[in-house]
């Protein structure tokens, strides 16, 4: 068994207050289509989607970064098509808070995917070098096998996208695919 995890395809990430940009608008049909393609067969989808609250001085990404995704605001909000997908199968789709880099951090993710038998779990979102690679660390270190589709990941940097692809394979034994 499989499951999809999409990391962090909000409005902030894409084009808002922290953004990836072209690289990630550009990604958006993929990501809709993964997305909705999972979820329609089945397979076990999550939406790992960042959460921070409004002047946290004690969140550790409060000195990294410029606010972001703050809960209840628009840039929190899933980007382009992803957010209509999203809500057409909510019965579906697993939306899953998450406060730091990756999708088990914190989470009962690793949980809910031994209870139900997944061993292999694809990735898809943004940052491909810091949300999605610390994701793929921990998912590696809990056992499962990894699958990173790199049509469907994006960064700010490209410079850290690239290692980070490298690193899937090299680091991780992961399988990077495009379609």
């Amino acid at each position: 068994m499989k499951a999809l995890i999409v990391i962090d395809y909000t409005n902030d990430f894409v084009d808002g207050s922290l953004p990836v940009g072209e690289p990630g608008i550009a990604i958006e049909d993929r990501i809709v289509r993964l997305t909705e393609s999972f979820a329609d067969a089945g397979e076990y989808t999550v939406m790992a989607v960042d959460l921070h609250e409004e002047g946290d001085p004690y969140h550790p990404e409060t000195a990294l970064f410029p606010p972001h995704n703050i809960r209840g605001t628009k840039g929190r909000e899933l980007y382009g098509r992803l957010k209509d997908a999203y809500e057409s199968r909510k019965a579906s789709i697993v939306w899953m808070d998450k406060t730091r880099y990756s999708a088990f951090a914190g989470t009962d993710l690793a949980l809910r995917l031994r209870e139900r038998g997944i061993l292999e779990v694809h990735l898809i979102g943004v940052c491909t070098d810091i949300c999605v690679l610390h994701t793929a660390v921990d998912a590696y270190n809990l056992g499962f096998k990894i699958v990173v589709h790199e049509d469907a990941v994006a960064s700010f940097n490209a410079q850290g996208h690239q290692w980070a692809l490298g690193h899937f394979t090299g680091s991780l034994g992961a399988q990077v695919v495009s379609s």
